[in-house]
């Protein structure tokens, strides 16, 4: 099974070479310098900050950001950019995709976005939060 078998950046990172591969053998659409090298830069500064936020909370918190072992967490950090988004990291993931996305400005390649949200959400979220729920159940029958 792939549950936490493969780190989400290399996720993305295939996921932006799918993307790339299908810009080459597609249509593009013309796009406003202006108005994609906006959304671009604006994209690209609000991905890097969900990624960093959530790496520094963890950190903070002294739990692991290790997206392959989940059951090593040691608390659930619920503070800063998490009120905001239960995984920041993967959205800031996802942002950084968007952001290839208008660069390459081809329309098909938004396959790979959805390719990385339901590789993320089924392999890598849904694992995460069992552990979490086992993790919350197990100190709760211990008091």
């Amino acid at each position: 099974m792939l549950e936490n078998k493969i780190p989400p950046p290399i996720i993305a990172l295939a996921s932006a070479l799918l993307m790339w591969g299908i810009s080459a053998n597609s249509p593009n659409i013309a796009l406003s310098t202006y108005v994609s090298m906006s959304l671009i830069i604006i994209i690209l500064v609000s991905g890097l900050f969900f990624v960093l936020s959530g790496l520094v909370l963890f950190r903070r918190a002294k739990t692991t950001i290790d997206p392959m072992k989940p059951e090593s967490a040691t608390s659930l950090v619920s503070t800063g950019i998490y009120r905001i988004s239960r995984n920041p990291m993967y959205l800031g993931l996802l942002l950084l995709l968007l952001v290839f996305f208008l660069y390459l400005a081809a329309p098909f390649s938004v396959i790979g976005i959805i390719a990385f949200v339901l590789y993320i959400n089924e392999f890598q979220i849904k694992p995460e939060e069992r552990a979490l729920q086992k993790k919350i159940w197990n100190s709760i029958h211990r008091i």
